[in-house]
């Protein structure tokens, strides 16, 4: 019997329509883990309940008591998709050897955390779950994922293509991911920054198995815009050259301006003026709210705030 212990980490929010479906699948494919003697019988499956406003919890709760393989705690508020999976992997840091995160919605195959955990053993410090195609996804959705994935790239940030949250990462790893006490937090881009020996598994993704998502386009967003200015300080530089740029142009338009002047070539035109005046308004207003998030990020991470706070467990935390 192998002694690797492994915790399925789930971050759960309103998902009580999901639960009960998913919940038995994360189960079988624990136990096949096991009798295949990957991992040890002491794994568990962590469900993270990040402030739901419905029977998620109790339903975690239920899961919890009728079966030793399931285990949840539950957050005090919504915190977030992000900072709930960070709860629940520190959570999970001092009692496993490997952890795996994942949604509880069914459409990242968890059959592929079989390979996950042999590619462990060959070596691998962390596993990235990355799909193979997008051909479930809209065209506008697919546009754009892969615009924002080459903009990442493009800012300097350190990220996996097509890799969202579904990952493995050993103890190690989570040891040392403890050290980054950022609060403005995008996971994806965070762990390729701790380094050590990584390994793709590819999959195909499914649709969701129950419910509804609970990532709106404008959640979509805010995440992307994140991941951009938690990992990169490139747009505050494009500002900077965007400004010198501007004033490059405007010094030669004075030397224009002043021989058209004694030249006797000008022209008053009051709609050309205006159209430089609310351009260059425009500007300024747009790089003003850029220097403004990362001073908004400044202001957040100095109150040295807690990213959550558990309220209850289902089980009995064992003191460090």
């Amino acid at each position: 019997m192998n002694d690797t212990v492994l915790y399925i980490v789930i971050p759960c929010y309103n998902e009580e329509s999901v639960l009960p479906v998913t919940a038995p699948l994360f189960k079988e494919q624990l136990l096949g883990m096991v009798n295949e003697g990957l991992i040890s019988d002491k794994s568990r499956i962590l469900f993270v309940n990040d402030g739901s406003c419905d029977k998620t919890w109790n339903i975690i709760e239920d899961l919890a008591c009728s079966d030793e393989y399931f285990e949840g705690i539950c957050l005090s508020r919504n915190r977030g998709h992000q900072n709930a999976l960070i709860a629940g992997l520190e959570e999970a840091a001092p009692l496993c050897d490997i952890s795996i995160s994942i949604d509880c919605d069914g459409q990242d195959d968890i059959k592929a955390m079989t390979q996950m955990v042999k590619a462990y053993h060959d070596g691998s410090e962390i596993v990235y779950g990355v799909r193979n195609s997008r051909q479930t996804d809209t065209g506008f959705k697919r546009f754009t994922a892969r615009t924002y994935y080459k903009l990442l790239s493009f800012m300097g940030a350190d990220v996996v293509y097509d890799h969202a949250d579904y990952r493995l990462v050993s103890s190690r790893v989570l040891k040392e991911f403890g050290n980054f006490k950022e609060v403005n937090v995008f996971l994806r881009g965070m762990f390729p920054l701790v380094g050590f020996r990584s390994s793709c598994v590819y999959y195909d993704r499914n649709e969701r198995m129950a419910g509804k998502s609970h990532y709106p386009l404008t959640k979509m967003l805010a995440l992307a815009f994140e991941g951009i200015t938690s990992l990169s300080i490139k747009p505050i530089r494009f500002i900077t050259g965007f400004g010198i740029l501007i004033a490059i142009l405007s010094f030669f338009m004075i030397i224009y301006t002043f021989i058209g002047y004694f030249a006797g070539n000008t022209v008053p035109g009051w709609a050309s003026m205006s159209s430089i005046i609310l351009f260059m308004s425009g500007v300024q207003l747009i790089c003003l709210g850029i220097i403004g998030e990362y001073i908004g990020k400044i202001y957040l991470e100095t109150k040295h705030r807690p990213r959550y706070i558990i309220s209850e467990r289902t089980f009995e935390k064992k003191e460090d």
